[in-house]
């Protein structure tokens, strides 16, 4: 294609998007003006920075089923969920009934109600690791995995995977969206910080790792024997578009992990509940020594979950490691959990899931193959 050619692309692609943004904003009239009265009180008037976009920021009034509603009355098809949290649908009527009967009687004790267990019991059988704790976000999941290894083995180090995302907290916000002369080179990836605020004392106790390569994992566990506490990885990587694991790589992190005396946590965050019943776990058949739970498990309210074999959760269970917080196992969060895990998303559901990914699978390859588009579908 002549450079002519392409530059006439591209200003026409220019035209279109300035084109799109102007009916956008011509829909959103009270959208905006709600953004600048936010402005007054909220920092970037948003609620997280990921919430400022181009051209504006949508602000929502309701939700129901697949669908979503913005304050100017407009109708989306929800094809986000909330980052993946609301694989129920928007206020799904068995949630809605267990948060309704439960803030009648209560809505926060610091002190556990029995949905707890119930929710426990269910995970334990999805995910087939026996023992259970709670939190409020993926962050606070991922913060805790990275805690126990390191309260069990008494060592320091931490392996994560180049370019994933495991939440917010300073152990984890290395090597994330970094910027090419960053990241080092493709067998041996810097640890470099992901953010402004985190340490060098820090991120030089995280070691990272290529997805998808054993020898590069091998190599780190060698060159630093006694001195690595665990490994964290999305079994399906995410924050890159969808990667999924090469056959046999996650048996192999597991083996290697194991022969070197290093703990194993996965992040499933984002693929727990949602790519299976079991999530990755169930999936591909590999257990980790800890997995880490939020976003769909709750069923819309903030949640998060660590679960382990008896031998790393004892460590929390002897005080060895103390998992603590305010709302851990909050009577709201368990209420709708257990809805979501033992009502909503039951086989039915997971039958559903696959039949939409059919559709959208055969629908994003024929506009690709009708538009001669540089694409393909990862299914």
């Amino acid at each position: 294609m002549a450079v002519t050619e392409i530059t006439q692309q591209a200003t026409r692609l220019d035209e279109l998007i300035a084109d799109q943004e102007a009916g956008f904003m011509e829909r959103q009239k009270k959208s905006a003006a709600t953004q600048e009265r936010a402005r007054e009180f909220l920092a970037g008037g948003v609620t997280s920075n990921w919430q400022i976009s181009r051209p504006a920021t949508i602000w929502l009034s309701r939700g129901s089923g697949s669908k979503v509603y913005d304050v100017d009355g407009n109708e989306f098809v929800d094809m986000h969920g909330g980052y993946g949290v609301m694989a129920v649908g928007h206020a799904h009527p068995a949630v809605v009934d267990a948060v309704s009967r439960r803030i009648q009687q209560g809505s926060h004790f610091a002190q556990p109600t029995e949905d707890a267990i119930i929710v426990g019991q269910e995970l334990a059988r999805r995910f087939g690791l026996p023992l259970w704790r709670f939190g409020n976000s993926g962050t606070e999941a991922t913060m805790d995995a990275v805690h126990l290894m390191r309260a069990v083995t008494g060592r320091d180090l931490i392996i994560k995977v180049e370019g994933t995302y495991h939440g917010h907290h300073d152990s984890l916000q290395v090597s994330v969206y970094q910027e090419e002369p960053e990241i080092g080179p493709a067998d041996r990836p810097n640890s470099a910080p992901a953010s402004a605020g985190i340490p060098s004392a820090i991120t030089d106790l995280t070691l990272i790792v290529p997805f998808n390569d054993l020898p590069a994992l091998q190599r780190t566990l060698e060159e630093r024997p006694g001195a690595i506490a665990g490994m964290i990885c999305e079994p399906i990587m995410m924050n890159a578009g969808i990667i999924p694991p090469d056959d046999g790589y996650l048996q192999g992190v597991r083996d290697l992990t194991r022969e070197h005396g290093v703990l194993l946590a996965f992040d499933e965050v984002k693929t727990g509940i949602t790519t299976a019943p079991g999530g990755a776990i169930e999936r591909y058949g590999v257990v980790p020594d800890i997995v880490c739970l939020a976003k769909a498990m709750g069923g819309g309210l903030p949640c998060g979950a660590i679960g382990g074999s008896r031998e790393v959760m004892e460590a929390i269970a002897e005080g060895d490691y103390e998992q603590v917080g305010t709302f851990n196992g909050n009577p709201l969060t368990m209420a709708a959990a257990r809805a979501a895990l033992t009502i909503a998303l039951d086989a039915a559901a997971y039958e559903h899931f696959e039949h939409l990914q059919r559709l959208m699978v055969v629908g994003c390859n024929e506009i690709i193959a009708e538009f001669d588009l540089p694409a393909y579908v990862l299914a």
